[in-house]
Order: structure tokens, then C-alpha cells, then sequence
């Protein structure tokens, strides 16, 4: 986290709360990548590209080494994910069980 050298007229704890409810604000894949570009510089989305490509894998238990040659995501970020879904606040899996819900329901709907 970078240090500030002034005091921010809005408090950190309040801008980010400001920014999750902005994120939660957007309808669909469309606004968020619209948002998502102008808010992170190309390097940025790359990594949370990068760490969200393998979440997939990691929950299946396929071992870093794959992952690594099927992505090409280094084997440390790939152990910092796996680190995080197992010990982390819990972000991961509900995101990835709610993405998982919507490719199902998606599938029924193309089935039906």
C-alpha cells in the first residue's frame, strides 16, 4: 500500500466502501468492463485476469505445474491464489460459485 504524505479529505475506509458500491452499482459484463478499463491500466487487468483465470483449476486440484503450462501464469501468483482461497476472507469462493450458478442456469436456458 502506498503511504500518503497529506491527509485525504475522504477518509481510505470511506472511498473504499464508495468503490465496492460502485462496482455492486453495474448491470452487466459490458458496464463493468467499461469501468474496469477506465479504472485499472492494462498491467492491472492483466493480473486480475492472470489470478482470476486460475481459480477454476486450483478448485478442481489440478497441481500449480499444469495450471502454469495451461495459462501461463506464473507459478507464484498461481500459489498466491491458492493461498488465498484457502485462508482468505472467502472473495474467491463466492465469486466463483455464483459465476458457477450462472453458466448452469446459462445452459438450462440454452436447453430448454
Amino acid at each position: 500500500m502506498k503511504r500518503r504524505s497529506l491527509a485525504p479529505e475522504t477518509p481510505v475506509e470511506s472511498a473504499e466502501l464508495s468503490l465496492y458500491e460502485a462496482l455492486l452499482s453495474l448491470k452487466n459484463t459490458d458496464e463493468m468492463g467499461a469501468f474496469l478499463n477506465d479504472l485499472c491500466t492494462p498491467a492491472e487487468r492483466e493480473v486480475l485476469v492472470d489470478r482470476w483465470r486460475v481459480v477454476p483449476y486450483l478448485l478442481e486440484g489440478v497441481s500449480y505445474r499444469e495450471i502454469h503450462e495451461r495459462t501461463a501464469v506464473s507459478i507464484t501468483t498461481i500459489g498466491r491464489v491458492a493461498r488465498y482461497l484457502n485462508q482468505g476472507s472467502g472473495g474467491y469462493l463466492a465469486a466463483a460459485a455464483r459465476a458457477a450458478r450462472r453458466r448452469s442456469l446459462a445452459v438450462k436456458r440454452a436447453g430448454a
